[in-house]
């Protein structure tokens, strides 16, 4: 009995090890460095369209150290597919605006591993604002 214990913790042990391997290798930010030839951010605020894990508050505390103030959103003529959007005519995707500064979205491009796995579009939301929004590459 307790070598079969020894076994089942040691196993966790390895999964979980494994795990932490491949998240900070492929999904985490903190192994982000942001390619060379990516366009400068402008001062000033920015707003973003988000549709996938940044609409929960905990996520953007991670990312940019505050829960922000995220309004309702609805992005036309796309649909959502997995992580991506597709242009769709007759459909939306509904979401949350979010309103940064460059610092914030900087930290967002990180998130997103801008250049690498994302890039940032411009979008036209169905209210008429314009917004960034990050599509895979």
């Amino acid at each position: 009995m307790v070598l079969l214990r020894r076994f089942f913790i040691a196993s966790l042990v390895a999964l979980s090890i494994v795990l932490l391997y491949l998240w900070f290798v492929l999904l985490s930010p903190f192994g982000y460095e942001a390619p060379n030839d990516l366009p400068p951010i402008a001062e000033g605020e920015h707003q973003v369209f988000v549709y996938g894990t940044l609409r929960f508050g905990l996520v953007r505390w991670l990312v940019y150290d505050r829960w922000g103030n995220p309004q309702e959103a609805t992005l036309p003529g796309f649909r959502r597919e997995e992580l991506d959007l597709k242009r769709a005519r007759e459909s939306h995707v509904e979401g949350y605006l979010l309103e940064v500064d460059a610092t914030e979205l900087k930290l967002l491009d990180r998130y997103e591993r801008l250049g690498i796995r994302y890039y940032r579009d411009r979008v036209t939301l169905s209210n008429g604002d314009h917004a960034w929004v990050y599509r895979r590459l």
